[in-house]
């Protein structure tokens, strides 16, 4: 990549380790929960539903729709309308909550086509960070699969939304949780730099920039990188991988499974997937209920 972070491939002395954001993140919160993830088989039970995932993925999908529409197209109607075609109801307490938290991300997505001009042509101020309004802006990415090989690792993942922005392109992630994301969320985001670095890196542009949209609030955290600040998130995400790849040799080769991914008990136990599997994290918090996490 000219310009970009170097990578310094090797492949004749070098195994890569694939990795994703997620699998990293995982890694790093607990090592038990990456095992009963990603490593055993058969995969074990996982707790049913839960609605704030649900709403997240319902906005992430009508957002999609929306911008795979003509410009002309993406009306504030039409994004409520996505948002019913693609609503499920799983993980809300009752008809009445989902019917509540539906009304409002159809408020959202309609709110956040109103901010963007017919055919993305330019960001209200709210939602333009420090961007400049009238600032000429191309979707040129949705739900893209992008990934770049290190001499140490091989890092990709699926970008909700990549925009060209002049000559440089800007990573856009969806945010529709309780938490505001602020630019230090959008600075120390491994996942946002990552992305940042496989765009360039597949898509042939400039990508340094990485902004959280959060729906609810209508605000945008953005940060711009620099190449040291990229190396730095990529050097971090090796170490990682080279934790997570030797821990998991280590067990295909009969170690043991408990002293290689030992629990991280935490509060955040209580909404974990895979508790059923854990007496550690059970024992560590109540079982959360499935709308707990919903935005109040």
């Amino acid at each position: 990549m000219n310009g970009g972070v170097q990578l310094g491939l090797d492949f004749a002395t070098t195994r890569l380790v694939r990795v994703t954001p997620s699998r990293l993140a995982t890694w790093t919160d607990c090592p038990r929960r990456y095992r009963l993830t990603y490593l055993d088989r058969p995969s074990p039970p996982r707790s049913g539903g839960r609605a704030h995932s649900t709403l997240g993925a319902v906005v992430h999908l009508a957002l999609r729709a929306l911008f795979e529409l003509p410009p002309a197209e993406r009306t504030p109607r039409a994004a409520a309308a996505l948002v019913d075609r693609h609503w499920t109801s799983e993980g809300f307490r009752d008809a009445a909550q989902a019917a509540e938290y539906r009304e409002r991300a159809r408020g959202w997505v309609a709110e956040y086509a109103t901010e963007w001009s017919a055919g993305g042509a330019s960001i209200d101020a709210e939602w333009s960070a420090d961007s400049p309004d009238g600032q000429d802006v191309d979707v040129v990415g949705l739900e893209q699969w992008v990934s770049v090989a290190t001499d140490r690792i091989v890092a990709e993942g699926r970008v909700d939304r990549i925009d060209r922005r002049g000559a440089d392109l800007v990573v856009v992630d969806y945010k529709t949780g309780r938490w505001v994301p602020t630019a230090e969320d959008a600075r120390s985001s491994q996942a946002l730099a990552l992305y940042a670095v496989a765009t360039e890196h597949t898509l042939r542009r400039p990508c340094t920039q990485v902004e959280l949209h959060h729906l609810p609030s209508g605000q945008v955290a953005a940060w711009e990188h620099d190449r040291a600040s990229l190396s730095g998130h990529v050097r971090r995400a090796e170490e990682t991988a080279a934790e997570l790849a030797g821990a998991a040799d280590e067990l295909a080769a009969g170690g043991d499974a408990e002293e290689l991914f030992p629990a991280r008990p935490a509060a955040r136990c209580g909404a974990c997937e895979m508790r059923r599997s854990c007496p550690e994290g059970r024992a560590a918090a109540p079982e959360r209920d499935p709308w707990a996490l919903l935005a109040p």
